[in-house]
């Protein structure tokens, strides 16, 4: 069927709709005391499943904003958000809370928000298990399997405060995969950490999309692990500003080496947003001019007697 005859009977298919996610010109609009802030402004992504992808941006960029969005936290103020084929924009009530306690984990920057201090390692594990209805074997088998996965077997009866932040932050990740989550989110998880710590945590991570092929997304500020992943994506103003890919090749040799390759993204109606450092240093204000060439497109100042040149041609 051509794309002619498809739209005319109404069965285009839908932006994302082989992506486990799909963010569809997604806008989010905070009011009050008669200001109003759009922390979001018509974002498009697209994270298909098995990615581990993390999203990188300043404060108040608003990359928080689209994880509580795609966590269920939030709903988009205008555009649609798509996740394991749930609709962000449409569920309410049962629908959302079975949403966040079986499709989407979360894991916050601070462990207290995501551990109760009175309860131990595996009961934290168990406690989802349970409100979810699971037998005792299975709860016991499940957490279990999921604190060792994250190394701390021989921490499961240890509470919180006898944990280091490190292991906190780990058994949030496995109270995090009790409900087996198609997707987890992690917002600055290692935010609080030193180094070597947050390392040990990214590492988890890591062990969950290899081992349980669970998507991982990560919000994050540190570019350091945004440099851990194979795509990262950075947002400013609200929208997704560039794409960094990295691979790892193979020389006649044999020798593996890593490469990474940063991409300016353009979104579905044609913005593309210039990178400040190339605005400033070639004055790219206000107007620009455009040409079309047979393999590129030219962006020039307004005043630019290379382009003046090439229109006399």
């Amino acid at each position: 069927m051509t794309l002619t005859s498809a739209l005319s009977h109404g069965t285009a298919a839908e932006f994302g709709s082989g992506a486990l996610i799909a963010c569809d010109s997604v806008v989010r609009v905070f009011r009050g005391r008669g200001v109003e802030v759009q922390a979001l402004q018509g974002l498009d992504l697209l994270v298909q499943e098995g990615d581990m992808l993390a999203i990188v941006g300043a404060s108040g960029s608003g990359k928080s904003t689209l994880l509580g969005i795609l966590s269920g936290l939030d709903a988009p103020t205008a555009g649609r958000a798509r996740v394991a084929g749930h609709d962000l924009t449409a569920m309410r009530g049962e629908e959302l809370v079975r949403y966040r306690r079986s499709t989407v984990g979360f894991v916050r920057q601070q462990s207290s928000h995501n551990l109760l201090p009175n309860l131990t390692a595996r009961e934290n594990v168990v406690l989802p298990l349970a409100l979810a209805g699971a037998g005792k074997r299975e709860r016991t088998g499940k957490a279990a399997e999921l604190l060792g996965t994250m190394g701390l077997a021989d921490r499961a009866d240890r509470r919180p405060a006898q944990l280091s932040g490190g292991e906190q932050q780990r058994v949030s990740i496995a109270v995090a995969l009790a409900g087996s989550p198609q997707v987890l989110l992690a917002d600055e998880p290692t935010g609080q950490l030193d180094a070597r710590t947050g390392d040990e945590v990214f590492a988890a991570l890591r062990s969950v999309n290899e081992t349980f092929g669970c998507t991982v997304v990560i919000v994050t500020h540190d570019a350091t692990v945004a440099g851990q992943v194979r795509r990262a994506v950075a947002i400013r103003d609200g929208r997704i500003s560039s794409e960094t890919l990295r691979r790892d090749e193979l020389d006649a040799e044999g020798v593996s080496t890593s490469s990474e390759e940063e991409f300016a993204v353009l979104d579905r109606v044609g913005r593309l947003q210039i990178p400040n450092e190339f605005r400033h240093a070639l004055s790219l204000n206000d107007r620009v001019r455009l040409t079309l060439e047979s393999d590129h497109v030219g962006v020039w100042p307004q005043h630019s007697a290379a382009v003046d040149a090439e229109d006399g041609r």
